[in-house]
């Protein structure tokens, strides 16, 4: 069930990523569709250590919300919803059963325990979730510079904040350590500032990867703005 926040409703756009079948840990299998992870499916290994995941589409400018459906009740070491860029960790091997997301400074992550982490320490954020069929929504303000975090539509406040500074694209993750996690992208929406903003994200989302930006006819300062836009899918 999707839970949009009502500060999106009627001022939003649908986005189209997935799971990126390429940036993912070993221990970490997806539906045929990329919209459903598979955590430590392999029930003849031991251990398999810590899984991650990354989404298809990194972020640099505008509002951006997405839904992580939990389809069981998470358990184990750890469990965890949350972003990072291009440099953030996706497996370890072994018994290191960590807190993957946010381990360094290129993640943030809430673990189902209720704790934020990033950088390496972290922080008590809201009531753990152990509930079957629970929703974590992530709201990421690129303008502001802010991550916050829902549960089954309800607003937990402000997690992050600093990360207009980052200066590179931020993707969805995902991470799990415990057997047989199952968790499904639910919906995903984008809220851009401006007009031109708008317009420049439908553009942007029309192109095929690698287009020829030079033969759009638009002013060269629209050139350079819809490049960085592209820039995830160009990196």
């Amino acid at each position: 069930m999707p839970y949009l926040p009502m500060s999106l409703h009627g001022c939003h756009s649908w986005e189209h990523w997935e799971w990126d079948a390429s940036s993912k840990s070993p221990a970490a299998q997806l539906s045929p569709c990329r919209q459903a992870v598979y955590f430590h499916t392999n029930v003849l290994l031991e251990s398999e250590g810590t899984a991650g995941v990354r989404g298809t589409k990194g972020f640099t400018h505008g509002e951006h919300y997405w839904e992580i459906e939990f389809s069981e009740p998470p358990y184990g070491t750890s469990v965890m919803v949350g972003l990072g860029t291009k440099k953030a960790l996706l497996h370890t091997g072994g018994y290191q059963f960590i807190n993957l997301l946010g381990m360094d400074e290129e993640s943030w992550g809430l673990s189902y325990k209720g704790f934020l982490w990033h950088g390496g320490q972290s922080r008590k954020y809201t009531d753990p979730f152990y509930d079957k069929m629970t929703v974590i929504g992530v709201l990421l303000d690129l303008q502001a510079g802010t991550v916050g975090f829902y549960r089954n539509g309800v607003s937990l406040g402000l997690a992050f904040s600093g990360l207009h500074k980052v200066g590179v694209p931020l993707f969805p993750l995902v991470s799990s350590t415990a057997p047989e996690t199952e968790v499904q992208l639910g919906i995903r929406t984008c809220r851009l500032v401006s007009l031109q903003g708008q317009c420049l994200h439908t553009i942007a989302q029309s192109l095929a990867p690698h287009a020829p930006l030079d033969s759009l006819l638009l002013p060269t300062s629209l050139h350079d703005q819809l490049r960085t836009r592209l820039l995830p899918t160009l990196l």
